[in-house]
């Protein structure tokens, strides 16, 4: 189980939770030829204006470079990393602030920045969601409610 500001990293056959994505975004990366893969929860886009950075999993920027790294670190391959991105939503009506539009935006900066493709996302909208990942498939099923589950 993966909390908020939170990320880990894992090898096949184990499968990684996250709940409570709303404006934050969940983030997966998986190399498929070594099946490791890994899941981050981030509240917001960018570490650059924050007061305290102690813990990069809480920006989105700063904690896709830290997972890309740790996968890394753990034998994948950036090269053969794949993103899928779920969550970024829009909860409260009127929100001047966008954070989840925002992070949507920071994560597909940051991942096109160090050459990792996005191979499918379900982001933005106005609801939340709770994602699960398996690592030996690599199947990412997002479960909602009141409008159903399914898997990228």
């Amino acid at each position: 189980m993966v909390g908020i500001g939170d990320y880990a990293i894992v090898k096949s056959p184990v499968k990684i939770k996250t709940s409570g994505l709303g404006s934050c975004v969940g983030v997966t990366l998986y190399d498929r030829q070594e099946k490791i893969g890994g899941l981050l929860h981030t509240m917001l886009p960018n570490i650059k204006r924050a007061g305290i950075k102690d813990n990069p999993a809480k920006f989105t920027d700063a904690g896709i470079e830290y997972l890309v790294a740790e996968i890394i670190k753990n034998g994948g391959s950036r090269k053969k990393l794949e993103a899928k991105l779920v969550g970024g939503a829009s909860m409260f009506e009127n929100s001047r602030m966008n954070i989840g539009e925002r992070n949507i935006k920071s994560a597909r900066e940051t991942l096109k920045k160090l050459g990792v493709e996005i191979i499918a996302e379900d982001t933005g909208k106005n609801y939340g969601r709770t994602i699960i990942f398996d690592t030996f498939t690599g199947d990412l099923l997002i479960k909602t409610i009141l409008r159903g589950d399914k898997v990228i």
